[in-house]
């Protein structure tokens, strides 16, 4: 007996959806695209893909001022981790990664791997709500993160990195619902700017904390932004 033609659009849009969301999880997320990072030394390049959300000043006492708790916050509450010996005076560049964008991580300069440093929790919180996530993923609009209770208890993987010219950190924030990070360099390492370091799962965020204020902001909140490919600081002399 022939099916019902409703039935078989049904099923038609069915199949499709289903087959959609198995190439978004199983292929596409996990795209490796080849990239030619530029060559000037005196640039910062962004860490990952995705939506920068906040770019802050960090002050001489190491904080930086949250909008949505009303106060100024210790940078260590992000990094869980302290330089020592290092001003953290510099600038706070938060960067939402959606599950669209590409996952791998990548090093903001050339320089030596200094530390690395793995945060974990006891439950990993959403990093947004339904809306949020829309207007960050499908409406390309920045949400400020900043402060956020997942920005401060969520599992994470700071990463310090440093060359004869500027010292910054990479604070790998992962969302509820990630898996691992996969982490490819190791700690004394040599790395190239815009060498791949880490791949983490499922939507997250990656904060680069630039331990100077000897820099020209190159980025503004709302701009996509391009691991190891957009340069978002310059620096200074």
């Amino acid at each position: 007996m022939a099916l019902p033609r409703w039935l078989k659009i049904a099923l038609g849009v069915g199949a499709g959806i289903a087959g959609a969301n198995w190439f978004l999880r199983r292929v596409w997320f996990y795209r490796d695209p080849q990239r030619t990072p530029p060559t000037d030394p005196d640039l910062i390049l962004a860490p990952c893909d995705g939506k920068v959300v906040y770019i802050r000043p960090v002050s001489a006492e190491g904080t930086v001022f949250a909008e949505k708790l009303g106060r100024p916050i210790p940078i260590t509450e992000i990094t869980r981790a302290d330089w020592e010996g290092v001003s953290p005076e510099g600038w706070l560049i938060g960067i939402y990664m959606s599950p669209l964008d590409v996952h791998y991580n990548y090093a903001p300069i050339a320089g030596v791997v200094r530390k690395i440093v793995y945060t974990p929790a006891k439950a990993n919180l959403p990093m947004v709500d339904l809306w949020e996530y829309v207007s960050m993923a499908w409406l390309r609009r920045a949400v400020d993160l900043l402060g956020k209770r997942y920005h401060l208890e969520n599992e994470r993987q700071t990463v310090f990195l440093e060359n004869e010219r500027v010292r910054v950190a990479m604070v790998e924030i992962a969302d509820k619902f990630v898996n691992k990070i996969t982490t490819y360099i190791r700690e004394g390492e040599q790395v190239r700017a815009g060498q791949k370091v880490s791949f983490i799962e499922r939507g997250s965020q990656v904060d680069l904390l630039i331990f100077s204020r000897a820099v020209e902001i190159l980025t503004h909140t709302g701009a996509q932004v391009y691991g190891g490919l957009t340069p978002v600081a310059r620096l200074k002399g």
